[in-house]
């Protein structure tokens, strides 16, 4: 067979409802500022649907250092990959600050967090080491796992006892190669939004010898008496040995970052592929996370706002009987019955008639079957938005009970779109 020949007949679990749902249910287009009301297919939307936690994106102090270094060095400074000719003062500068804030040696800064990640693994392990791995983490965590040379065992999401089976699976085999033992998790799920046991995790570490290492992509600025993590919400913080954060979500910017003992660090330094053989970071963006990490630092009052949003939104869902699983954080998914159809026509009541923007998730992004509502709160929502919105799903509620969205056709050809 031709290959375009099998991928034109094939475009896998998503790409198949593209022509039905493309720039409506997937890349469609939120316009203007970045705030909790945003422009979408011309009408404003209060929006559920930006990991922008501490409302940073839009806030004054860092579209100002974003211009301002913009201005000074532009896009471009430095070039090179930071082994070669990309490193800076501002550079260094950073990954000294997260490494306080987070309470590591070192730090080393990544371009993204998803390419970083998948690099992380790859360099960390060799074939006589064993990963072990929660089922439900992140797909870069998975990615980077597929690339391991070695054996991997994955345990059921947060099931402890199962884990402790696979690491004794893992020792087993150690024992022998004379290795190591990797055990990776996310502190804060991104879909589900519950936590990683991290307090039963790392009470077994003197049993197997492992290492830990914590994907705190949705943690790092929102979870703990800081805003340093899950590991600090859990009291585990020192026991967590490689420490994972973007600046994708709290810090609403581009970026990733790895916090480590000085050696780990030093080695990743030198033999992770994807900083090694990429561009550094730039100046801007090296900057402006400088001035987030300030705020993030000095206004606990941001953070404040993001959990009495939070809570005020989860309360007023499940008071409305809404099943929002077992979240521990800002993530909030709603789970809801019912197939595609049903899903996608109860989007666009959302969107059309309440005007309300939240996202829909469903295979391979969280297990077959499953249809989630992700709603995510941020510091600038207000309490008016909550009240609204817990009313507007408390309409769409009984619409599905009576099972009006599933008697419509399923919501086709929304946008008129052709790829």
């Amino acid at each position: 067979m031709d290959l375009f020949d099998k991928i034109t007949k094939n475009w896998g679990p998503l790409g198949k409802w593209s022509r039905m749902g493309h720039g409506y249910f997937f890349f469609p287009k939120l316009e203007g500022r970045i705030s909790n009301k945003m422009i979408f297919k011309g009408e404003e939307m209060l929006v559920w649907s930006a990991n922008n936690y501490l409302g940073l994106a839009d806030h004054p102090e860092v579209r100002k250092a974003d211009a301002d270094a913009a201005a000074e060095y532009g896009m471009a400074s430095p070039m090179g990959s930071r082994m070669m000719s990309g490193n800076t003062d501002f550079h260094e500068q950073l990954e000294a600050e997260l490494s306080d804030f987070v309470g590591k040696e070192k730090t080393i800064l990544l371009n993204y967090g998803y390419q970083g990640m998948v690099s992380a693994i790859d360099c960390l392990v060799d074939r006589h080491d064993v990963i072990v791995y929660d089922s439900e983490s992140h797909a870069c965590i998975v990615d980077g796992v597929r690339l391991h040379q070695g054996k991997r065992f994955v345990y059921p999401h947060n099931n402890i006892e199962n884990l402790e089976k696979q690491l004794a699976r893992a020792k087993a085999i150690t024992d022998e190669t004379n290795g190591g033992i990797l055990v990776i998790t996310e502190g804060v799920f991104g879909m589900a939004g519950d936590l990683s046991k991290l307090k039963e995790i790392t009470a077994l570490k003197s049993k197997f010898n492992f290492r830990l290492f914590v994907d705190d992509a949705h943690g790092f600025g929102t979870m703990g008496k800081t805003g340093a993590g899950t590991g600090e919400h859990h009291g585990v913080q020192d026991q967590v040995d490689i420490y994972f954060g973007t600046f994708a979500k709290a810090m609403a910017s581009i970026g990733a970052f790895i916090s480590s003992e000085a050696d780990i660090i030093g080695y990743l330094r030198y033999n992770s592929r994807s900083q090694i053989y990429a561009k550094t970071l730039p100046m801007p963006l090296v900057i402006g996370a400088l001035k987030r990490l300030e705020l993030l630092r000095t206004k606990p009052e941001l953070r404040e706002n993001l959990w009495k949003i939070t809570n005020a939104l989860q309360d007023g869902l499940r008071k409305e009987g809404f099943d929002l699983g077992n979240t521990e954080s800002c993530v909030t998914p709603v789970y809801i019955s019912g197939g595609l159809p049903e899903a996608s026509n109860l989007i666009v009541d959302l969107r059309q008639n309440h005007k309300i923007f939240c996202s829909i998730v469903v295979y391979p992004v969280v297990p077959k079957d499953t249809i989630m509502l992700r709603v995510i709160p941020t510091a600038i929502h207000t309490l008016e938005n909550v009240e609204y919105t817990v009313e507007a799903f408390k309409s769409i509620k009984k619409k599905l009970k009576a099972g009006l969205y599933s008697k419509k056709e399923m919501a086709v050809g929304i946008t008129g779109d052709q790829l």
